[in-house]
Formats: structure tokens, sequence, C-alpha cells
């Protein structure tokens, strides 16, 4: 006999920067019997540099902590730490108090790392403690002060899930190639939207699915800190032309400053054929696959090599100050969708749609 949804929030820190933390064994920890009691659990990450692995690639990791560092390694050294991001200069940053910039970490490689690896902020796995679930830390450490962050998840247990509404968004964006656009921005109204249908199905627990459509090409949605400079700089040099931005970024030009830029975008194509050699033996699959992969990734850079995604999820958990059903997200956390090319006309179209857990 099913039973109601439960719900636990867990509260920890991470050991190190990049952490790999079975986030099972702090429920069973923290609730013994909590994941025996229902069929499926929903992990739910509330930040923008620690996020969560998808099953499926869980699986091909062998479900083993330091595969899953080998899967996360070459993201980390596409992005590496202390190059010359926009969003690492704290002075440029005007949302930042002078207090906060002193504390501020520089992470804009975390983020990208998140963005590219294709790490996500929900997930959906078998309710099982036997078996570990990864949350993937990336910024365990403010690598200027060793402070550790503080770090915060909920698991929602269910048994089913309901589909009780689906719909079609439409999108406004620029007319420039690259763009991004935050689907939380209050002047689109796509929130108020979100919460009217809840209210109007009465979903309490549950999740809202944002996808692209088939149609829509050389885009993809991530869920993560819509900072002007993160946004519009350095995830642009990436989209823009990736293995010049390895090659401006990477340690090629660090260890070798006087390459002219020709000679640094082959060591960028070198470097790129090994990082994308690593990430797909680590998943262990076929040496034909790897040729076709790096063929894509020279071709179309952006779209193959980076693992944008073309769906994310947002949980939907009961406001207890109304008892209606509210999206919940971190604060600094925001789905976000993002183009490499032109779309014509200026628009994009999202699939939506609204499930009650049960």
């Amino acid at each position: 006999m099913a039973s109601d949804p439960s719900q636990l929030t867990l509260h920890f820190q991470p050991e190190r920067r990049l952490d790999v933390i079975d986030v099972n064994k702090h429920v069973e920890a923290e609730t013994e019997g909590f994941l025996r009691a229902h069929r499926k659990a929903l992990y739910c990450s509330y930040h923008t540099t620690a996020g969560y692995i998808e099953e499926t690639i869980c699986k091909r990791l062998d479900r083993h902590p330091a595969q899953v560092q080998e899967f996360i390694a070459p993201f980390r050294e596409l992005f590496p730490f202390g190059a010359d991001y926009q969003h690492d200069q704290l002075h440029l940053r005007k949302e930042l108090s002078p207090e906060q910039r002193q504390t501020e970490p520089r992470n804009a490689d975390s983020h990208l790392t998140f963005i590219g690896s294709g790490l996500e902020n929900c997930v959906t796995y078998p309710s099982d403690p036997s078996r570990p679930v990864f949350f993937v830390d990336l910024d365990g450490i403010n690598k200027d002060n060793q402070d550790r962050r503080k770090r915060r998840t909920t698991i929602i247990g269910y048994d089913q899930e309901r589909t009780v509404e689906e719909t079609e968004l439409t999108v406004p964006v620029s007319n420039h190639r690259i763009d991004s656009v935050s689907l939380r921005d209050p002047r689109l109204g796509i929130f108020d939207q979100l919460h009217e249908l809840l209210a109007e199905h009465d979903i309490q627990t549950g999740r809202v699915t944002i996808e692209l459509p088939p149609s829509e090409k050389h885009a993809g949605l991530t869920v993560n800190e819509y900072e002007t400079l993160l946004m519009k700089h350095d995830l642009v040099d990436v989209l823009r032309d990736p293995l010049r931005f390895m090659a401006r970024k990477g340690r090629n030009m660090l260890s070798d400053p006087g390459a002219i830029p020709d000679k640094a975008k082959n060591y960028a194509k070198y470097d790129l054929v090994r990082l994308v050699n690593k990430v797909v033996d680590t998943l262990g699959l076929s040496e034909s696959l790897v040729e076709r992969v790096i063929d894509k990734c020279l071709a179309v850079p952006a779209e193959r090599f980076l693992r944008m995604k073309r769906s994310v999820s947002l949980l939907v958990t009961e406001d207890e100050s109304n008892g209606e059903g509210t999206i919940v997200q971190g604060r600094y956390q925001s789905p976000i969708l993002v183009q490499w090319r032109k779309s014509n006309p200026q628009a994009r179209s999202l699939r939506v749609k609204l499930t009650r857990f049960e």
C-alpha cells in the first residue's frame, strides 16, 4: 500500500574543495528506515557549485566516489581555478557589498564545471539505502581563506509520480548568437504562472519539469547562479570558442606565455582530445565512440563537449505559511536557458510538466 511522501532536509560540511559525499549514509544516520519506506527518492541541492549526478551516469561509474572524481577531473582541467574569469574579479561585482567582497569565494571555475559537466540540482533514484547517491561539491572549501562551506539538501521519499498538467511556454531571447535567460526573472512572469498552476491543481509535493522540445536546436538548460559577469562573459567565452578558451585559460598559456594564438589553439585541440578521452574512458565507452565524439567536438565544440541538459527539474514542497505548493530553490539558484546559435524568431519554446508525488 502506498504511503504519503516523506521529507528530510540534511545539513553538512564538505571535507575538501572537490568532495564526493554519499548522501544516503547521512540519510540513514539521521532517520533510519527513511529510504526503505518508499519506492523512489528525489534529491535536491540548494547550491550552484554542488549538485548531483544522474542515476544512469552513476551506474556507469560503478557507484564509486573515485570514479566520480575521475569523471569530473577533465572539466576541472577545462575550467582551472584562478584563471582570469570575470566572475572572480570581485571589484567588478556591483551586487556585492565591500564586506562581501572580502569573503566571497573566487569560484567561477566551479560554476562552469557544474554547467559543463551536467551536474543537476534535482535527481531521482530508487529509494535504496544500500546504493550510494553522490552529492558532488565543487567548491566545498574557499581556497582563499580555507573556510568550509555549509551545504543543505532535501530528500523526498515517494511511491508514485502522477502528471497533472502539461503546457508550453514561450521565452523571448535576444538577437545575439550566444545568449542566456534567467527563467526566474520576474519580468517574464514564468514563476508566477507556475505557482498559479500549482495552486489550481493543489500540488503540495511534486516537481516542475522544464524541457526543450526536439525542435529547439543549439540550446540547453541548467540551474545555476544568474550573475551577469558569469553568464554574459565567462560562459559566453566558453560557448563562442571552447578551444580558444582552453588555450587562454588553461595550463599551456601559463607555461608558454609567448605562444601565439594559433599555436595556443593547437595546444588546446590536443588538450581537448585528451580530456574527451578521459571522460569516455571513465564511462567505459567504445574507442570508435571516442573518435566520433572528438570529431564532433572539433566541429561543434560547445554543443558536443559540454554536457548541457535538455531539461531541468524543480522541487515543489508545501509552503508552511499558506499550505500551498511552492517551487524550492536556493538563494542563488535559477533555471537558465542558454543558446549558442540565433533563434528565428527571437523566442524559444519550453515544455512544462507538473507532477504530484504520492
